[in-house]
């Protein structure tokens, strides 16, 4: 089997590992093998075609790095911040924790402050933190 061949039975088989992780990274590996395969098909010997693949998964790896560390500060705002919700009753008083009416479900909710609402009060939602809603009495900005 020529070495090209190999370069790009391995290259398939690194994309195709990506499709089920998801992570760029074995994507990266695929083309630098892909790279490889080409260095070999033009006829280089096996560590030129060993540090093409080398230096192109390097320079890839770096690139995904750095896309990554961009896309975690490029976030979007909560969709729910700012929304209304209607205060329903007091689960713990004393903690803060309540149940309030928000798209026409009852959430958990810890109220911020000490607000004390009362039934069919109108609070806002703050942040959401896994199923619980933060809420306070002033909207936020």
């Amino acid at each position: 089997m020529d070495g090209y061949l190999v370069w790009l039975v391995a290259g398939f088989a690194l994309v195709i590992a990506e499709l089920v992780s998801g992570t760029f990274f074995l994507l990266v590996l695929g083309i630098a093998a892909f790279a490889g395969g080409a260095a070999s098909w033009l006829g280089a010997g096996f560590w030129i075609e060993a540090i093409v693949a080398a230096a192109v998964a390097v320079l890839g790896l770096l690139w995904v790095r750095q896309y990554r560390k961009g896309a975690g500060q490029k976030r979007m705002a909560p969709l729910d911040l700012g929304q209304p919700a209607v205060f329903d009753s007091w689960v713990n008083r004393g903690a803060g924790q309540a149940r309030v009416k928000y798209r026409d479900a009852l959430w958990d909710a810890q109220i911020a402050g000490e607000a004390a609402p009362e039934p069919g009060e109108m609070l806002y939602v703050t942040s959401v933190d896994g199923n619980t809603l933060k809420v306070s009495k002033t909207r936020p900005a």
